[in-house]
């Protein structure tokens, strides 16, 4: 099979961590007996330094007409000087728009080797594996209007939501846990939100054409609370594009490090962008300690979404286990050491992949 993959290494530390997923995809398509096709494009800072665009148009087609997107991370403090438009993220926020992304899947497990990078005790935190399903589209980050006053002593934006909207990511959310536990819990804040109480009728709504699926609700901000103090109790969490921006960083911290949290952003026809969570983490770029796994967790969802491949991204992810249950550890996963750098635990994911007898 011909893997066709338009890589975005971006900002910061993207370019370090893409490297390492792009390898990983080649020893896995080696193994497998694949053709890795790979182009590179610009966005974000990187973009606006070249083109003086994060999003280029040449960016933009390339990702088209591949079979799927390899993003690393977007965001550099200079941008902050940019009108809005120009920021970084914007580029991003355009691309996702541009491809029809709308359903964003954020997976966390916690690995039993790395129980002690959690925050929380072992009781609280074991069996802890759960799925944040963003609603990638609308709220408040695409809602309009949005603009500071002309004073520029007031500044607003505006979260909406269309029912369908609700509709398309709520039923992705309950295809995923009919697969799984069949537990949806949908957060939302309608106490206060009129958006929130859209998204929890509808979300009733199409509960009824589940009903294998128990599905609750819960404020954001019980959810945040839950998290850490009853991680196990969750599945599939289904989310607005704000709450499930924060309170995937919050799972990621349970299960040990945002380091690790792949993700993947899906259009209707199934492809997309896969990216890992973290952002360009500008403070540790070209130290080489950033964390890989992410990046490359992300390439085995793509493996998996794109093409259908289970054995294959299944190798991926037991590989980048069996690394980290031989003990290695970036600066991230283990703060009191010793601990390697980027190059040595992506290489050695590499390398346990190619080690395989098929």
């Amino acid at each position: 099979m011909k893997w066709t993959i338009a890589v975005l290494p971006g900002d910061g530390v993207g370019p370090e961590v893409t490297k390492l997923a792009v390898d990983v995809l080649d020893s896995t398509a080696k193994i497998f007996n694949h053709e890795l096709n790979t182009d590179y494009y610009d966005i974000g800072w990187s973009a606006y330094k070249n083109h003086g665009n994060p999003l280029p148009q040449e960016t933009l087609e390339g990702c088209k007409s591949a079979d799927a997107v390899l993003l690393g991370a977007v965001g550099d403090p200079r941008g902050d000087e940019l009108p809005p438009e120009l920021r970084p993220e914007r580029g991003l926020l355009a691309l996702r728009k541009k491809l029809g992304c709308f359903a964003n899947i954020r997976p966390s497990r916690l690995l039993p080797c790395l129980a002690k990078a959690s925050p929380l005790t072992l009781e609280t935190v074991e069996n802890t594996d759960l799925v944040i399903v963003r609603e990638l589209a609308g709220g408040i980050y695409y809602g309009e209007p949005t603009g500071i006053t002309e004073s520029g002593d007031t500044a607003f934006d505006t979260m909406k939501y269309h029912r369908d909207e609700i509709v398309r990511i709520t039923r992705v959310a309950f295809d995923i846990a009919m697969n799984r536990k069949k537990k949806v819990v949908s957060v939302d804040k309608a106490n206060v939100l009129s958006s929130s109480r859209l998204w929890r009728n509808t979300v009733n709504e199409i509960a009824l054409e589940y009903p294998e699926i128990e599905c609750s609700h819960m404020f954001v901000d019980r959810a945040a609370m839950e998290l850490v103090m009853n991680p196990q109790g969750f599945d599939v969490l289904l989310t607005s594009n704000l709450f499930g921006d924060i309170l995937s960083d919050e799972a990621a911290a349970v299960v040990g490090s945002i380091g690790l949290l792949a993700s993947a952003s899906l259009n209707e026809d199934g492809g997309g962008i896969f990216e890992p969570v973290h952002g360009s983490a500008p403070d540790i770029a070209g130290s080489g300690s950033a964390n890989p796994l992410a990046a490359i967790l992300s390439a085995a969802m793509l493996v998996r979404q794109t093409y259908s491949l289970e054995t294959e991204a299944s190798l991926i992810e037991d590989s980048v286990e069996a690394v980290l249950e031989a003990g290695l550890r970036t600066p991230d996963l283990d703060r009191r050491g010793p601990t390697v750098g980027t190059e040595t635990i992506g290489s050695a994911v590499s390398h346990h992949i190619l080690q395989q007898t098929l």
